[in-house]
Formats: structure tokens, sequence, C-alpha cells
């Protein structure tokens, strides 16, 4: 179903129109954190305070289809987490592309709206908190799955692809990033996802496989 951009965005679009200059940072935290496919000026690693990772969200494009959807994740409302991710810096032409380009992937073809959020970088030394476009996906969306364990998670993860590769490879890359760029940081949900899917797949954890490459 085709959804017009959500009033986040077309502020965004509208300020991006009206002043090329102001920069505008977009935070990613599933498969945007290894694949933005828009240009941008700068990345930060980083975290949001009020939102838990979850793997609650259904895709019927990217990594699943209509019959057998796909689990991507989004963000739930949690006063005590934080969620760590990568915000990309905009600016000038980049700015309408990026947003035309991730309307249609992460709204239209996602089922995800946006919001605003305070964005704190890694470097705490070097940078101040800003404010950063995120997309998440609610409950009110057709795809969403909900909550489930995470052996039937993992379960569903395997058997699951779309046209843009499998959802084995989404889980493994985001579990990788995990690993590499936040390393003192525990994402139980995420890494009980990917424990439960290596006990039913165990080739799946050696480290030459091909899906587990960043």
């Amino acid at each position: 179903m085709k959804r017009d951009p959500p009033a986040a965005e077309r502020q965004a679009q509208e300020e991006a129109a009206g002043e090329q200059e102001t920069p505008l940072w977009i935070f990613g935290y599933g498969s945007l954190v290894w694949r933005p496919d828009f240009e941008f000026s700068a990345r930060k690693v980083g975290f949001i305070r009020g939102y838990s990772r979850r793997f609650w969200q259904g895709d019927t494009f990217h990594r699943g289809n209509e019959k057998m959807p796909g689990r991507v994740v989004t963000l739930q409302e949690d006063y005590d987490a934080c969620t760590w991710g990568v915000a990309y810096e905009v600016h000038g032409e980049q700015i309408a592309a990026s947003l035309q380009y991730l309307n249609m992937r992460e709204a239209v073809l996602g089922g995800y709206d946006t919001k605003l959020v305070k964005f704190h970088p890694q470097e705490k030394e070097a940078d101040e908190p800003f404010l950063a476009l995120v997309y998440i996906a609610t409950p009110q969306n057709p795809t969403y799955l909900g909550p489930a364990s995470e052996e039937d998670i993992a379960a569903q993860i395997i058997v699951s692809s779309g046209r843009s590769g499998h959802n084995i490879e989404y889980l493994l890359r985001l579990a990788d990033f995990m690993r590499y760029f936040c390393p003192q940081v525990e994402d139980e949900h995420l890494f009980s996802i990917e424990e439960a899917l290596v006990s039913i797949l165990p080739c799946l954890c050696q480290a030459e496989d091909p899906l587990v490459e960043v």
C-alpha cells in the first residue's frame, strides 16, 4: 500500500528546500548501519536513549515476501534502554535525495514512520548530542508482527528471503556491526536470536562463512 511521506519527513524536506546549507542527520539502527545506499558527508557511531531494538517488524519486500515475511528491526519505547547505530550527515542536495530514497525504502516498502531523536556520538569528548531523523515501525502498520521468542524469530529468519537478500544476512550483519563497532555493548535481544539461529544451523558460526563479512 502506497503511503504519503510522514510529517517529520515532509518538514525535513521543506527545510531542506528552503535552507540547503543546514545539515540533516539520519540515524540508522538496522540495515542502514552497513548499507545506507545514499550519499552522505559524515557518519558517526553512537546511540539514542529511550528505545530498545526489536525484531518485531515484518518484511514482505527486502528480506521476505507476502507468503513468508522476514523479520527486521524496529524500535520499542523503553525508558531505561538505549539503541546503538550510525548517524549520517547529509546536506545540500544530499538531503532531498536521501529523504526521497528513504521514503521509498523505509516508509512505502517498509511501513516505517519518522521521528526526531537525540543522538549521542560514541566519541563524547569531541561531539555534543544532536537531533537526528529516525524511521520507526509502529504496531499500527500492516506488516507489524510483534513479539515472539528468540527461537521462533530465528526460525522465521532462517526460511525468509527477499529482494535485498536472505534474512540470515540481515541478522548476522547487524550482529557483526555491534560486535565490531560497539564491543562494550551487550545487545541481549539481538545476540540471543543470533545464538538461537546458530544452534539450528551450526555451520553459520564459522568465520569463513561469506554471510558474516562486513
